[in-house]
């Protein structure tokens, strides 16, 4: 006999009565968070309904960038460590080494107006007092060396980029060597432009300066390395033919401290030698060697290695040097860790014309906007009020960061956050009478990173162009420099024209009188007595 089933079709029906009743009910949760992590509100009613859930969620936290404690620097506090640290000593600071005394004054150049790149990207000076107007002014006339130092961060680690600008400038403007290169370094293989070689030294970078006993933690330099000598320590510089000029170099420079009395010896060239007894002094010393041509150059602690602190040489000619300090991973703090009477010491023995700083890269992240950059602005100002403390001589021109791509679902894109950083540092150069390059534009005016990473002129990093990408900046930085001094040398023309022309009318002038005070005036004619 067949029993009829039970229907359950009422079952189904309130199943799915209560499970519709449940996502409406979820629907009116407000978004939470758990574990950090946002959640959105679940609402399967949004065609009907809708939520303002802008006052429900909670306010986003701005991004921390930087350590602002990192940036700490009592302003007061280094003017009055340079001023008493860099009075007159009665210790010998400069040891000369002259093989042949160059007396050649650098004859003035006259800039071409014809540019490396299509387009030119003006620097933009918000200087009252002209200091970079100033700064051309000394590149085009001044007899002496001009000397710029370039502190930035791994986008110019190796010489990229200072490479290129040093070697056009030198080309325009005279000069020859390869500037700054450190006592000891792991990263001294990377560079093309100088070869070192150095034995016998403990080298510190500042940016792990805690791992740096105190006394070199005390007395880091812009360079950012400090290197401490065993007994014997040795470098060994030599120039290279990767660019042009770098072997004419007539004057090397080398800078150390010696606390304690030491023997030091140099060679130049690999042939003549000369030793120099130092006398213990926490002043900053110099060896500067004078040849008719430095082709290499070696430095030897042979005794009072204790205390004894290298920084590196200075390889130079008369003209342009640029001196690159850069330092990984530096956003620009590092500058503050240094001992500014260090700096200071230096600074009078080369006298810098212009510090550029090249900062930013390693601030920017995806998604961050305007507002968050405004205490690196504020960190920038510090920045150049230290450098100006250090350098007093010197104009501050900012570099705008460069231009960088971020991998999307559409592919490499340039990253949103590029103009709120050149904001930043273009109010920062304003506020403080500085000068400003965005050299993002001048990326983009040559296609852009990603153009850069299809020429071969940048990493698959979509961050750091190499030395094909540096030479190209180079161009436009260079172009841009160019231009001002083509601008004043316009300026000074026109000037001097005007000045000839005033005098030879002066002197027509001065013809004419003595003229009549020496010959007798002629008597008007009578037309009767004819």
């Amino acid at each position: 006999m067949n029993t009829p089933g039970k229907d359950y079709t009422h079952h189904s029906w309130l199943a799915a009565a209560a499970l519709i009743a449940v996502l409406v009910a979820v629907s009116f949760i407000p978004p939470q968070s758990v574990g950090g992590v946002k959640l959105r509100r679940a609402n399967i009613l949004s065609d009907l309904l809708s939520f303002d859930d802008a006052e429900a969620a909670e306010p986003a936290a701005e991004p921390a960038l930087f350590d602002e404690e990192e940036f700490h620097i009592d302003m007061a506090a280094v003017a009055e460590r340079i001023e008493a640290d860099t009075t007159p000593r009665e210790v010998q600071i400069t040891y000369e080494w002259l093989l042949a005394q160059d007396t050649a004054r650098r004859e003035r150049a006259v800039p071409d107006s014809a540019r490396f790149v299509a387009t030119l990207t003006p620097i933009e000076d918000f200087s009252d007092s002209g200091r970079i107007r100033a700064f051309c002014d000394t590149l085009l006339n001044a007899p002496r060396p001009v000397r710029i130092a370039f502190l930035g961060d791994s986008f110019v680690e190796g010489d990229i980029l200072t490479a290129d600008l040093r070697e056009r400038l030198q080309s325009a403007y005279s000069g020859g060597g390869a500037g700054f290169a450190p006592m000891a370094s792991p990263l001294t293989a990377f560079r093309r432009t100088v070869k070192t070689q150095s034995k016998g030294w403990t080298t510190y970078n500042i940016m792990q300066r805690k791992a740096a006993p105190a006394r070199l933690r005390e007395n880091f330099y812009v360079s950012g390395w400090v290197s401490q000598p065993a007994a014997g320590a040795s470098t060994r510089w030599e120039s290279t033919d990767y660019r042009k000029r770098l072997d004419s170099c007539t004057t090397a420079r080398v800078f150390f401290l010696s606390p304690r009395d030491s023997r030091v010896e140099v060679t130049l060239n690999d042939a003549q030698r000369r030793e120099f007894d130092i006398a213990g002094d926490d002043a900053v010393r110099q060896i500067a060697v004078s040849a008719p041509r430095v082709r290499s150059l070696a430095f030897k602690v042979l005794s009072g290695a204790e205390d004894f602190v290298g920084y590196g040489a200075v390889f130079e000619d008369r003209g342009v040097v640029v001196d690159n300090y850069s330092v990984r991973s530096n956003n620009g703090q590092a500058m503050f860790w240094t001992n500014p009477s260090v700096n200071a010491q230096i600074n009078a023995m080369l006298g810098y014309d212009l510090v550029v700083l090249q900062y930013g890269l390693n601030i920017m992240q995806p998604g961050v906007k305007k507002k968050n950059y405004t205490n690196y602005a504020g960190q920038i100002e510090k920045m150049i009020a230290y450098v100006r403390q250090c350098f007093p001589g010197a104009a501050v021109l900012v570099l705008g960061v460069s231009d960088r791509s971020v991998k999307t679902d559409a592919g490499f894109e340039p990253m949103d956050a590029i103009p709120h950083m050149l904001d930043c540092q273009r109010r920062a150069a304003r506020n403080t009478g500085a000068a400003f390059w965005p050299t993002c534009d001048a990326m983009r005016a040559l296609g852009g990173m990603e153009q850069f990473v299809k020429n071969g002129w940048a990493g698959k990093d979509y961050t750091h162009i190499n030395y094909a990408g540096g030479r190209r900046v180079a161009w436009a930085l260079f172009d841009a420099i160019n231009a001002g001094v083509s601008e004043v040398y316009t300026e000074q023309r026109i000037a001097s024209l005007r000045r000839t022309a005033a005098q030879a009318v002066l002197d027509s002038a001065r013809r004419a009188a003595v003229d009549r005070s020496i010959l007798p005036s002629s008597a008007p004619l009578n037309p009767r007595a004819q």
